[in-house]
């Protein structure tokens, strides 16, 4: 074998290591975009479950508001209902005198 046949030997060698290498690194990196896709997709899913939880605390907020209100009104329609009754009955009285 001579000098070229050697240098082309080598080189040959070396084109089909380089064509292995690019193969691995291409399958490695198709393997890493398919695990950002994973993560874009778990974030995702994760921001859509963020904003259904602050939807829910805000309508159980809103809730809890209108909840207190309701009692809020229920117990002044009752102090407004014993007012009545006591102002009709200094109206009796007075008109007894």
């Amino acid at each position: 074998m001579n000098a070229t046949e050697k240098t082309l030997a080598l080189f040959t060698t070396r084109v089909r290591q380089m064509i292995i290498q690019f193969e691995e690194t291409k399958k490695e990196n198709e393997d890493l975009y398919a695990m950002v896709d994973e993560r874009d997709a778990t974030i995702r899913r994760l921001e859509a479950q963020l904003t259904q939880a602050h939807q829910d605390y805000n309508n159980m907020k809103m809730a809890r508001m209108l909840e207190i209100t309701d009692g809020d009104m229920e117990s002044a329609q009752k102090r407004l209902a014993k007012l009545i009754r006591d102002v009709n009955k200094c109206i009796t009285l007075l008109k007894e005198k």
